[in-house]
Formats: C-alpha cells, structure tokens, sequence
C-alpha cells in the first residue's frame, strides 16, 4: 500500500508537536557539543582557558604511549566487563524467563530493588569491601589465616606454610583493574539481563520443541535455536553495558585509585584540574567516536529495526 505524502499543514503541527524536544536538544546538546568540537582545535592558555588558535595538536597528543595505554586499558576493562555480564546475566535471564508467569515480575523486581540505591553509594559500598581493611581482608588476614595455621600446624605440608604467608597480608584488590570490573559488572548488570530477559521470554517454545523432535541435545539446541533468536537481546545487553562502562568516571576513581584510571578519569583531570579544555575536548570526542563505532556495530548486527 503506496504512503500517502503528509500535506503542508500536517508537517507544520508535527513541527510544532516536536518544538519542545527539538529546541531541548539544539540548545542543551547539540549547542554544547559544537562548543566542546570547536575547543578541540584550540590551545590552553597560560592561565586556562582557550586561545582560539586552530591545529591538531590535541589529537596528536592522544597518540602518546602513556595516553594509548590508557584507551588500551578502558577497552579492556569495558570489553571484559561486557563479557562478565553476559556470562552471568544471560543465565539469569533465562532463569527468570522459563519460570511460571506469575513469578517473572516478582524476579525481575528483586533484580531491580537493589539498584534503586544511588549508584554512588553503592560504589562506596564496594569500597568498603575491597580495600585492606575492608571485608574481604579482614576475614582473609583473620578467620581464614588462624584456620590455615592451625592445619599448618597439624600437618606440616610444605605448601600449606606458603598458603599460611599468603593469608598473612591483604589481598591487592583495593587499586587495581579488578576492583574497577568487579564494581563495573555490579553497576551494569541489569543492563545486560533486562534485553536479554525480553528476548528469551518472546522466543517460540515450539522451536524448541521441533528441534527435541529432531533428535538435538541440549547444547545443540541452545546454539542453533536459543542462541541466534536471543542474539538482537544479547547484542543490545552489550551495548548497554559496553558504552557506559567506557565512559566510566565515578568507579574507576573511588576503586582504581591513582593507580589504576581510566580515560573518563584523564577527561575529569583535565577539565578540572589542568584546566586544559582543549585536550579534554579532544579526548571526549575520540571516545565519544569510539561509542557512535559500538553503536554502529549493534545496528550493523540486527539490533535495529528490521524492513517490512
């Protein structure tokens, strides 16, 4: 069936009924953002601020090994991040999705009830755990350390006294690449489970069925008919996860520490700290860049919408 042209009048009250949201976005995003790209071609001043001095410089500089390693260290940690979650959130996901009906909303409801506290406090919660003093810790240096020297005592194997040294001293978690992906897949989870979840609660069950029929073991089953009808749910589980955990300002400092940053932390530094504006914007569009690539790559593997 042909669709009909909109008249004239017809696009003049569409226009009007997206003014509201069109002016939002031009004068709070799309402004702001042409702002940030022009500063990315200045220079700081000597005191802060822009010199409106036009190069690449800032660009260039993006390509110093102690900045690469950085980016390096963001994709590695957002991917391995990404892939935690799905590892752990798939399977929840179809646990939750294979219950009875009158149990899914409930599930899905305690998944959702501890992250209504603000990220933030759930952040300084993780703190709490993972550093020398913290939870963790204290029961490897305490409980777990008397237990393994008395056993130790008990029976004086050579690689007990080694286990015995060990729980002498904390566990290095507190600083460290781990303590950041542990507080990652904490605070994304949900993300990858709630895509996930409407995907395996819409796949046909009489596939399953049919491939049972045709004699397919499990496995078999999950990769040649669960896997690729909840691939658009686990595609954009991943997004979700992996562009949020790229930009990540607030974990990666209260957890990594100064020995451990990420490059949402070099943007924070140098748009607060070394006032330099210019090499901030940069590095924001770089990663900014990088976010539209994951977007692309979502929609380029049928999360879209597909032609009818």
């Amino acid at each position: 069936m042909a669709v009909q042209p909109r008249t004239r009048r017809e696009t003049w009250r569409l226009l009007f009924l997206l003014s509201p949201s069109l002016f939002w976005l031009i004068v709070f995003f799309f402004i702001p953002l042409l702002l940030v790209f022009a500063m990315s071609f200045g220079q700081r001043g000597t005191y802060g601020g822009v010199r409106w001095h036009l190069n690449l410089e800032n660009y260039a500089r993006l390509f110093d090994p102690l900045y690469l390693r950085i980016f390096w260290r963001t994709f590695r940690i957002a991917l391995t991040t990404t892939l935690l979650c799905l590892l752990i959130g798939y399977p929840l996901a179809y646990f939750i999705a294979t219950r009875p009906v009158r149990w899914r909303s409930s599930l899905v409801l305690l998944l959702m009830i501890p992250f209504w506290t603000n990220f933030l406090v759930r952040t300084y919660a993780w703190l709490v755990i993972l550093r020398d003093q913290g939870l963790i810790n204290t029961l490897w240096t305490g409980p777990i350390h008397a237990f393994l020297l008395q056993v130790a005592e008990a029976v004086p194997l050579p690689f007990w006294s080694s286990l015995v040294q060990a729980t002498a001293q904390p566990l290095p978690l507190f600083g460290t690449d781990l303590a950041i992906i542990i507080g990652l897949v904490y605070g994304w989870l949900p993300d990858m489970v709630l895509p996930t979840y409407a995907a395996i609660e819409r796949l046909d069950r009489s596939l399953i069925e049919a491939a049972q029929d045709l004699y397919a073991n499990r496995l078999q089953t999950f990769l040649r008919v669960i896997l690729p009808l909840t691939m658009p749910g686990i595609v954009a589980g991943s997004v979700l996860v992996f562009i949020p955990s790229l930009g990540a300002y607030i974990t990666p400092d209260l957890l990594g520490g100064a020995r451990s940053i990420m490059i949402g932390n070099v943007i924070y530094a140098q748009f607060m700290s070394a006032r330099d504006y210019p090499f901030g914007s940069a590095t924001s569009f770089v990663l900014m860049a990088v976010m539209v690539v994951g977007t692309l790559i979502y929609f380029r593997m049928g999360g879209g919408e597909t032609e009818v």
